[in-house]
């Protein structure tokens, strides 16, 4: 009986020398450490490649608009920054100039955020702060929805729906407040019977760009931090006062990049304005007049592309539209950047 304790401890010790050492925590520990960097180093890679091919990318498509629009450019007789007379591109002696073009743009884009703006920060605060949750769900979905209808379609609405029921209306205007130059008789007077108009243009803008800034602006509110409601609820402040003191001043810079991104929408869109209006208007701010904006005349001309200078002539709006919306986006975050500094300087 003596015996049996030092032959199992034998066989014990026999066993674990053929298993080798055990394996404790720290083994553990150090394998998944090194899994981890490799996780880091394989995320981080496809980060930066991520980030430099869409710098590649854009530094490709300016580098295209140059390089076809300079020897248009080159060859116009014409000043490109003033000229406002009828394009001729067909030959060898080139006309051309962007006012009219660039006037249409941006007016269009800014009718549409004067409308989308306020429409979008009332749709976000109601589904944040007001709608019951089993509304605020159905509502938001909608509104998303909106982003997916085609542009084709939001033209011909424009045009058949919604251009008609505008007749009236820009009648009224025209008899009513034609004292002021945004309302006063146009100098195509088919413009008015038909609707087709830089309002009706920008009400269909508005609608289109109105899912952007609403989705944006909504999940920045609905990030505010709970902290900040409930201190404010403690000192007794009404909803209102909790939305105007704690919520808006959080989530003004998503609202802004928000607008940004939907007037970066209106600036480039091509295929419902093509559809609503498609005719050289002066310039003058009279929103019942007609139009060409950047897209719409590149759209226009885009079959009569049959000389490499009379398709530089077209590209070099496209050049200028590009730059554009650099320049929009620059002031959207030299926006929030100031909004940042002021508010750190609040805290």
């Amino acid at each position: 009986m003596s015996e049996t304790p030092v032959v199992d401890a034998a066989a014990s010790t026999t066993a674990t020398s053929q298993r080798g050492p055990a394996a404790g925590p720290g083994t553990s520990d150090r394998a998944r450490s090194a899994v981890s960097r490799v996780g880091d180093r394989v995320m981080g890679t496809l980060a930066t490649g991520s980030g430099l091919l869409v710098s590649l990318v854009i530094g490709l498509i300016a580098l295209f608009l140059l390089i076809q629009a300079v020897p248009a450019l080159a060859k116009n007789t014409a000043n490109f920054f003033t000229y406002t007379g009828s394009w001729v591109v067909s030959g060898t002696q080139l006309e051309f100039g962007i006012p009219q073009q660039f006037y249409a743009t941006v007016l269009v884009s800014v009718i549409a955020l004067l409308i989308a703006m306020p429409v979008a920060l009332g749709i976000a605060l109601f589904v944040t702060e007001y709608a019951p949750k089993r509304l605020a769900a159905p509502i938001a979905y909608v509104v998303d929805l909106l982003a997916a209808v085609p542009s084709i379609v939001y033209g011909l609405w424009g045009i058949l729906v919604l251009g008609p029921a505008m007749v009236g209306v820009n009648n009224w205007l025209v008899d009513n407040l034609g004292f002021l130059p945004f309302f006063s008789t146009p100098d195509n007077v088919a413009n008015m019977s038909t609707g087709g108009t830089l309002l009706t243009a920008g009400i269909v803008l508005a609608v289109m760009i109105l899912p952007v800034i609403t989705a944006v602006t909504r999940e920045v509110f609905a990030q505010t931090p709970r902290a900040h409601r409930e201190a404010a609820l403690a000192l007794g402040a009404t909803q209102w006062e909790v939305v105007r003191y704690a919520v808006l001043p959080f989530g003004f810079s998503g609202y802004i990049s928000g607008s940004m991104l939907g007037l970066g929408r209106a600036l480039g869109e091509t295929m419902a304005l093509l559809l609503i209006i498609s005719t050289v208007g002066p310039i003058n701010f009279n929103l019942m007049e007609s139009g060409q904006t950047f897209a719409t005349v590149i759209a226009n001309n885009a079959a009569e592309f049959d000389s490499p200078l009379k398709t530089g002539a077209y590209i070099s709006a496209g050049l200028v539209l590009f730059a554009l919306t650099f320049l929009v986006n620059a002031a959207a975050r030299s926006v929030i950047a100031r909004r940042a500094k002021w508010r750190e300087r609040r805290q």
